[in-house]
This record gives C-alpha cells, structure tokens and sequence, in this order.
C-alpha cells in the first residue's frame, strides 16, 4: 500500500484514468460558509502524451481570459506541471453540467480566437514562448471527446 500523501493528485493512481475528463477534486470549505470546488480537466493521458508547452502556455491564457466569461466566480485556472492538464477553482459553484458547459464555451473561444491575450512582455513572464495554433489543436481534440469527459477511469480500472 503506498503511503497517503497530501496532494490529492498524488494519490490518484495516474494508469487508471482515461483521458480527456473534468472531475470534481474535492471540496474546500472556508470558515465562513464559502465553498471552493476544485476540478481536474485531462487534456491528454498521463505518462502518455503531453501538450506541448508553446500551445499549453497559450490556451492557458486563453481559458484564463475567457471562462470569466460563461462562469462567475472562477478563483484560477492553471496548468498541471506534468502538462497534461489544468485545474480549475471556483467559489460556491457545484453545478457539474455547468463547469462543463462553462469549459466547453471556452474551448469554443479558444477556436475563434484571432490572438492569445496578454501575449507581451510587459504582461507574460514567457511572451516569446506562445502558439495560438498550438492551443487551437489543443482545444480541437479535447473538444472532439465532449461526451467522454464524465468518465474518468478507463475499462482497466
């Protein structure tokens, strides 16, 4: 049995999942009432594949600007190091069709967008390193498996 870590994430057994999903992480409550819902968005399978980092770092921006747009209350959004995915945290929001509605509206941006924002020195610590292409292809595939974002364990698991 390995030992129970801290970070949610490392005590998901990563060759279980299948990738693309969004699930619920887990719950934050604060000492006030508020509630934190954090989520898993899978771009890619882990140990699998990986989104390269120009396209990453683009639709990273993308979905940060526009998920404002067709969800309130979004605290962040930020890629997952091992660049196969993104979290995402919201208050007091625990409609799960909604989040989905709300990331499959972005990814809908991302495809009409005709520049990645913020894409300068002056507001990107990584300015040079972008590709709006990139991120279209990104969110193209994730897109195209829509109806297999609710199911994250594979056959295997």
């Amino acid at each position: 049995m390995t030992k129970k870590m801290n970070v949610e994430s490392f005590n998901l057994d990563h060759t279980k999942v299948k990738a693309p999903y969004v699930r619920l992480v887990g719950v934050t409550k604060g000492q006030n009432g508020d509630e934190i819902h954090k989520y898993d968005m899978r771009f890619k399978q882990p140990n699998k594949e990986h989104m390269p980092m120009d396209g990453l770092h683009s639709i990273e921006h993308l979905m940060a600007e526009n998920i404002r747009n067709h969800l309130d209350n979004v605290v962040d959004i930020g890629p997952m190091g091992c660049q196969t995915g993104f979290y995402l945290a919201v208050l007091n929001h625990d409609n799960y069709d909604e989040i989905l509605n709300a990331i499959e509206a972005t990814l809908n941006d991302v495809l009409k967008a005709d520049e990645v924002p913020a894409c300068n020195e002056v507001q990107c610590g990584w300015a040079a390193n972008h590709s709006l292409e990139g991120a279209k292809e990104i969110a193209a595939d994730m897109l195209a498996k829509r109806d297999e974002w609710k199911d994250v364990f594979g056959e295997d698991a």
